[in-house]
C-alpha cells in the first residue's frame, strides 16, 4: 500500500533518522504508554538496552542523547535543540531523569543504558529493549522496539504483522512500480496527482498542501543555515564545515563550466553538515541522505527559474510515490541494506521528482528512478568513527549529481528501457541481504577501519 509523503518526509533532528529520530520516538512512546496505563508514577528506574547497529554506532549517532530526550517526553520535530544540551547536562550532573508529568527517577548511564555491541536481535539490526521497574525491583513494563530506518519504528509484533490503515480506501493502491504505472495510465494522470489523491484519503487538500510547503521550507531553512555556518563538526574527527566556503566562492565567481553542479554540491553538503551537527533536518527518506532531495529541488528552482509552490509539491509527491516502493518492498535502513538504501533511495526519489517537474511522462519518471538506483547498487554504509560525516556528507553531493544525470538520461529517451524499477528494487534488497554486516552501519568495515588504520 502507499506510504504517505508525511511519513517519508519527517521533520526531526540529526544526525540519524534510524539512530536518533527513531530511538527518541521509541523512548517517548514507551513512557507515553506507561502514562496512559497510569503506571508512570510507580516507576523507580528505567533501563535501556541497545543492540546491533544501535549499540555499535549509537554514541557517534547520538542515540544515547536521543533516548534520554525521548524519556523526558520530547519529540524530534519539536524538541528545543538549543536547550537540549542543557537538559542533558543537568541530568548527568544530578543523576536524576525527569519523566513526563513531573516525576523523576535516578538514572546512571553506565548502569541504565546498555550498549550490547556484540549482540543483534534477529528481527532487525536496530533493536532496542526498554524496561521500567518499581521501587521493589518488579518489572512494570518490558517492550522491544525496532528503529527500521527513516524514523519509522515498530514493536516486534508490528514488525511481523504491519497494521493496515483501518477504514482507509485508497483511490489508487499499488504495490509495485508496474502497478503504479498502470494506475497512472488507466486514470490518465501523473504520479504526483495519483499520490495527491491517495493523500486526500488521509487528510484535507489544504492540510496536504500546507504540509508539503512546510517540508520544502524546513529543507531549505536547514540548507540556508548550513550555507552560513562555519567551524568544526562535533566528534573526534574534527571535520571542518565546507558549505559556507563553497557558497562564498560560488558567489564570488562568474559563469564557469559545470557551475550548476558546484551549486548542487554546496546545497547537499550544507544540509548534511547541519545534520551531522545535530540540527533540524527532514528525513528524505533518512537523515543520512537528507541532502540529496533538497539539493536537487533547489537546483531545479534556481536554474529553471521555477519557484512556484506547485512545482515543489509535484517534486515531493512524485518522490514519495517512488520512495513508497522502496519502503514497502525493500528497505531504507542503512543497518539493513547499506547506504544503497539511504543515499541510493534518495537519489532514486530525487531523479523521479526532477524528471516529473521537467515534464517527464510516468514512464520516464520510473526510468529516472531506476537509473539512479541502478548506479548505487552495493553501496556500503561504513561511517568513520561512527559519525554521520565521512563519507556521508560528500556522498549526498554525489547522490544529488547522480540523480540529476539519471533524470536527464531518462528524459532523453521515451521511457522504454530494459531493466525495470521493480527489478532494481528487488536486486537492491537481495544485495543488502548478501552484504556482510560489517558494511551495514556498524563501523566495523570499509572506510570505518581503513581510515583508522592508516
Amino acid at each position: 500500500m502507499p506510504v504517505s509523503v508525511f511519513e517519508l518526509f519527517k521533520i526531526g533532528i540529526g544526525p540519524s533518522s534510524s539512530h536518533t529520530v527513531g530511538p527518541m520516538r521509541i523512548a517517548r512512546r514507551f513512557v507515553g504508554a506507561l502514562a496512559e496505563a497510569g503506571g508512570l508514577q510507580s516507576v523507580a528506574r528505567v533501563e535501556v538496552n541497545l543492540y546491533g547497529s544501535l549499540a555499535l554506532t549509537g554514541r557517534g549517532h547520538a542515540t544515547d542523547r536521543a533516548v534520554l530526550l525521548g524519556l523526558m517526553g520530547h519529540e524530534p520535530e519539536t524538541v528545543d535543540i538549543a536547550r537540549s544540551a542543557e537538559w542533558l547536562s543537568d541530568l548527568r550532573a544530578s543523576g536524576r531523569l525527569p519523566l513526563p508529568g513531573g516525576c523523576e527517577v535516578p538514572f546512571e548511564e553506565a548502569r541504565d543504558m546498555l550498549f550490547h555491541a556484540h549482540r543483534s536481535l534477529p528481527q532487525h539490526p536496530n533493536g532496542m529493549r526498554m524496561l521500567a521497574y518499581d521501587a521493589l525491583g518488579q518489572v512494570l513494563a518490558d517492550q522491544t522496539f525496532f528503529s527500521t530506518g527513516g524514523g519509522f519504528i515498530a514493536t516486534d509484533e508490528e514488525l511481523r504483522q504491519p497494521a493496515a490503515r483501518a477504514g482507509i480506501s485508497w483511490p489508487y493502491p499499488y504495490r509495485s512500480a508496474e502497478e503504479l504505472l498502470g494506475r497512472c495510465r488507466d486514470a490518465g494522470i501523473d504520479m504526483a496527482r495519483l499520490a495527491m489523491q491517495n493523500e486526500l484519503a488521509l487528510r484535507t487538500e489544504a492540510e496536504v498542501l500546507a504540509g508539503l510547503d512546510r517540508i520544502r521550507e524546513a529543507m531549505f531553512d536547514c540548507m540556508d543555515r548550513g550555507l552560513r555556518a562555519c567551524g568544526a563538526l562535533p566528534g573526534s574527527l574534527g571535520v571542518q564545515r565546507r558549505a559556507a566556503g563553497l557558497h562564498q566562492a560560488l558567489q564570488a565567481r562568474g559563469a564557469q563550466p559545470l557551475r550548476e553542479l558546484d551549486w548542487v554540491n554546496a546545497y547537499a553538503v550544507a544540509v548534511n553538515e547541519e545534520n551531522a551537527a545535530g540540527g533540524r533536518v527532514v528525513t528524505a527518506p533518512t537523515n543520512g541522505a537528507a541532502g540529496v532531495l533538497p539539493a536537487v529541488l533547489r537546483f531545479f528552482e534556481r536554474f529553471y527559474a521555477q519557484c512556484e509552490p506547485a512545482a515543489a509539491r509535484t517534486f515531493l509527491l512524485t518522490a514519495a510515490a517512488i520512495g513508497s516502493l522502496y519502503k514497502e518492498n525493500a528497505s531504507i535502513s542503512g543497518a539493513e541494506v547499506g547506504c544503497q538504501g539511504e543515499v541510493g533511495v534518495a537519489a532514486s526519489m530525487a531523479a523521479a521528482g526532477l524528471a516529473a517537474v521537467l515534464g517527464g511522462t510516468p514512464a520516464q519518471v520510473e526510468n529516472a528512478a531506476e537509473i539512479a538506483m541502478e548506479h548505487h547498487l552495493g553501496m556500503t554504509c561504513d561511517p568513520v568513527a561512527g559519525l554521520v560525516q565521512v563519507p556521508c556528507i560528500e556522498r549526498n553531493a554525489m547522490g544529488a549529481v547522480k540523480a540529476i544525470n539519471a533524470a536527464r538520461l531518462a528524459l532523453a529517451g521515451d521511457g522504454r528501457h530494459l531493466v525495470t524499477l521493480d527489478r532494481v528494487i528487488a536486486t537492491m534488497k537481495a544485495t543488502g541481504a548478501d552484504m556482510h554486516h560489517k558494511y551495514k552501519e556498524t563501523s566495523l568495515g570499509g572506510l570505518a577501519v581503513s581510515v583508522v588504520a592508516c
